[in-house]
């Protein structure tokens, strides 16, 4: 595409250098329209790749020649034009206008033109080559220009219109002749001009027959028929009056002519012209909203919404308070818990926490919310498909959050060593226990004095007191080693119930609406740099 080729001339270097500008607009246009597979029309897309497909053909072929294609109504003097700027009687003119459905054309500089022919689709003998009167200073000014003269295009045979249709979307330059009582006729304006807006570059329009007005209305005229085009989105073309009968304003036309010529961008910008009106028929049909992103803060509060839906709060609330109820009461004096009447085992299992199923309409509200919003953020063409990325399988998605939040283990159960410290307990209040009562039943038999003495103390009593010591020091210290694990249980279990919500909200709404949302973005830049914006 980039390397405007021909066997036999070398690529002028401004055109070799529009090429990297093409290479851009085309990936970008490829870029957007893999992006839109599947959103938009397969056929829009087969249509806009042709397009580009024809209009980069172009840049293949010679370089060296500019293909100025002269079209217009019947009536128009476009032949009589097209005969002037050649200085040859080649297209029949009046009611002898030719019936053939093909263009002619009249081609300075015949080295290197023959495959740019047949890529126009101009047979043989429909040619005519001036490569022997280029020895005079005004033929050689135009070397290098295919000159056609195209059918009536509102002709009333379909070939006309057919072969005008072809040749008006390949053409380097367009030369529409107009004609002062049809030049507002619908037929060019709704047909060609206004689907051209973004070719304006590349057509010159001329407004022939000027010598039938008279001359204080010429200017008038001209600058009615600038009013129409800028009302097709065509505000900058130039428009010329000319009266190729007369000769009025031949030379200027000639002159604008052979300047876009020397130019030698008129093919770089008919192609740049093509791929971006290719890029806005995608875009009409992709959507033209800004690419947004779901931030992060807003896919958190969705996460909450859910694990609210889901009971997490107060799962994590029930496993705190019977976490900490049951550590307490295990590392606890059992004399204390006995009269706190904290109760059995048995009761404390029976309260404790377990998830609830899932409020599916919960989940519903916001997941459809969530999809709402990010579809607000993409075209038209996107809006349905991030709609069900987001809603296809909210069964599932509620299936499988209440499976798998139902699977998590809540950390209910006490570390090993809260047991150990409960049959601690037992055996030092058992040790208090019975050294008390060995000392009372030996004050009792009077035989007191026949006790082994510890530190003053009968063994009896240092055997009680140390139960009753050690056992209230057990205590403390439990307590200030389970005031932080219900909390820590609490957090984890939190953790863990939090992560499966966010992995089954991640896999199955928001990675879907992520893809869709990726999807349009890639579009939306593939749309900006196929318009150069």
């Amino acid at each position: 595409m980039t390397e405007a080729l021909d066997d036999a001339t070398q690529v002028p270097t401004d055109l070799a250098t529009r090429g990297t500008v093409i290479e851009t607009l085309v990936a970008g246009l490829d870029a957007a329209a893999q992006a839109a597979r599947g959103r938009v029309p397969d056929p829009l897309l087969d249509e806009v790749t042709a397009a580009v497909e024809k209009s980069t053909a172009r840049l293949r072929l010679s370089a060296r020649h500019t293909v100025v294609a002269i079209a217009g109504a019947t009536g128009s003097g476009k032949s009589s034009t097209y005969n002037a700027l050649t200085g040859l009687e080649l297209s029949s003119v009046g009611i002898r206008r030719p019936t053939t459905s093909w263009a002619t054309a009249v081609v300075w500089g015949s080295e290197g033109a023959d495959g740019l022919l047949q890529w126009l689709g101009i047979p043989p003998r429909h040619q005519t080559m001036r490569d022997s009167m280029l020895d005079t200073p005004h033929e050689s000014d135009f070397d290098g220009v295919v000159l056609l003269d195209l059918p009536d295009h509102d002709s009333t045979e379909v070939a006309h219109h057919l072969e005008v249709d072809r040749l008006v979307a390949t053409a380097d330059l367009m030369v529409w002749i107009l004609d002062p009582q049809k030049y507002a006729d619908a037929a060019v304006h709704d047909r060609y001009f206004k689907p051209m807006s973004t070719h304006q570059d590349v057509i010159l329009v001329a407004l022939n027959h000027i010598d039938t007005v008279p001359a204080d209305r010429r200017q008038a005229m001209i600058d009615d028929v600038r009013r129409l085009l800028a009302a097709d989105g065509l505000p900058d073309v130039q428009v010329l009056g000319i009266s190729a009968k007369e000769g009025i304003g031949m030379a200027e036309l000639r002159a604008e002519i052979l300047r876009r010529v020397r130019d030698k961008r008129s093919t770089s910008l008919r192609v740049e012209a093509d791929i971006a009106a290719a890029a806005g028929r995608l875009e009409q049909a992709g959507g033209t909203t800004p690419a947004a992103e779901l931030p992060g803060s807003r896919i958190e509060a969705v996460e909450d919404r859910v694990a609210d839906a889901a009971g997490v709060s107060a799962v994590v609330e029930g496993i705190e308070r019977t976490v900490g109820e049951k550590a307490r009461r295990a590392v606890a004096w059992p004399p204390f818990a006995l009269l706190a009447g904290r109760g059995s085992d048995d009761a404390a299992l029976s309260g404790e926490p377990r998830v609830a199923p899932l409020d599916r309409a919960g989940l519903d509200t916001t997941v459809r919310a969530l999809a709402d919003e990010a579809a607000a953020g993409v075209g038209h063409a996107w809006t349905p498909r991030v709609l069900a990325a987001a809603t296809t399988g909210l069964d599932a998605t509620g299936e499988r959050l209440d499976r798998e939040l139902r699977g998590v283990d809540l950390g209910v159960r006490l570390p090993a060593w809260v047991p150990l410290v409960r049959v601690l307990h037992w055996l030092l209040l058992l040790a208090a226990v019975g050294g008390f009562a060995w000392w009372v039943v030996a004050a009792v038999q009077g035989t007191t004095g026949d006790l082994t003495e510890i530190a003053g103390l009968p063994l009896p009593a240092v055997i009680g007191i140390g139960g009753l010591v050690l056992g209230l020091l057990l205590a403390a210290v439990g307590r200030m080693l389970v005031g932080g694990l219900a909390r820590q249980r609490a957090e984890a279990a939190d953790e863990r119930l939090r992560g499966i919500v966010h992995q089954v909200l991640e896999s199955e709404v928001v990675r879907p609406i992520g893809a869709e949302l990726t999807s349009y973005a890639a579009f939306r830049r593939g749309i900006s740099a196929a318009s150069g914006s």
